[in-house]
């Protein structure tokens, strides 16, 4: 009986040993609370430690990267120590970009981790280039732009979102791709359907908006055509080299490298993207590279026209036909 006894307290102490030993193992549980007060540049987010685990919670705060499952290495700001709901200031993020945060706590044991939960910032300002003087156009719709003289030229410096063709007619929207790819009529988009990218970025159209006689720059401008692309390219170096005075500089909307952008012409090109730029293709581009439609069709297919590019990995700007049933961006220059 005595040993049935002892054995009984022993077993007894072995139990409470194993069950400090997991208390001493136990993570923080906590979840991660939706992204708010999002802007190009910043957004808001926190968390709510529910259980301590081992406890103390000596370091809370968020967690994010532009790929999923971010941890502490990643980039992180800190609250405070504790449990119950915190809120933490996310800042110096890239416009345009797809980020995953979650809420972290850290005790004796280690670092829990919440929900993930994923958003997009808003397109950042545009980084115009400050010893220009820049002049001033209005659209049909109302848009204000900043204009630009580049040798003997006048150019928008950012890109059209007009949604009315000059006499006031509406443009139709098409947001549906299997619509788009079949048009042979004028029509324009928004990245992605998403207006938050107009501002920044844009409007996307197809070729045909381009041939409507109603026009679609605003009056005493127009689409330029292929010719006159090669004047601006010619008039900066030629086309070898002529993307690097004409991309904006930084990484505020472009990837690295942005290879040798110094945006010295004042032009300000972003990476906006397009629209069915091969088959079965929507929205692809972003933040990679620019096309912009010229008014040149090309003579060996009546289905095609010229264009004009950019790209993050070259200081060039590549000049080529595509479908007219693709979605590009446009600049104006000046009649």
């Amino acid at each position: 009986m005595r040993n049935i006894v002892r054995y009984g307290f022993f077993g007894f102490l072995i139990l409470l040993a194993g069950l400090s030993s997991c208390r001493k193992n136990e993570l923080p549980v906590l979840s991660t609370d939706p992204v708010t007060n999002i802007t190009g540049n910043s957004a808001k987010c926190g968390g709510n430690v529910t259980y301590e685990g081992s406890g103390p919670v000596i370091d809370r705060g968020v967690c994010w990267n532009d790929s999923v499952n971010p941890v502490i290495d990643d980039d992180k700001r800190l609250a405070d120590g504790g449990t119950g709901p915190f809120v933490c200031n996310l800042s110096n993020l890239n416009g345009s970009t797809k980020y995953y945060v979650r809420a972290y706590a850290t005790n004796e044991a280690g670092t829990g981790y919440g929900n993930e939960v994923s958003f997009t910032t808003a397109p950042a300002d545009i980084n115009f280039s400050e010893w220009i003087t820049y002049g001033s156009l209005t659209d049909q719709d109302g848009n204000v732009y900043k204009t630009v003289n580049i040798g003997n030229q006048t150019w928008m410096a950012e890109n059209l979102r007009s949604t009315h063709y000059q006499d006031g007619s509406t443009i139709p929207e098409v947001t549906d791709l299997n619509e788009w790819m079949f048009l042979s009529t004028g029509a324009y988009c928004f990245y992605d359907n998403d207006t938050i990218n107009k501002n920044i970025y844009g409007a996307i159209y197809n070729w045909y908006t381009i041939a409507d006689h109603r026009k679609i720059c605003p009056a005493g401008w127009h689409v330029p055509s292929d010719s006159e692309w090669t004047i601006l390219e010619d008039f900066l170096g030629g086309s070898s080299i002529a993307g690097m005075d004409l991309k904006e500089s930084g990484s505020g909307h472009w990837m690295s490298p942005n290879a040798g952008a110094t945006n010295l012409s004042g032009f300000s090109a972003l990476p906006s993207g397009s629209r069915y730029l091969s088959v079965n293709q929507d929205y692809l581009g972003m933040r990679f590279y620019c096309l912009w439609w010229t008014s040149t069709e090309y003579i060996l297919d009546t289905q095609s026209a010229w264009f004009r590019a950019l790209h993050l990995f070259n200081s060039g700007i590549e000049r080529n036909t595509y479908w007219k049933i693709a979605g590009f961006s446009l600049r104006c220059v000046k009649d």
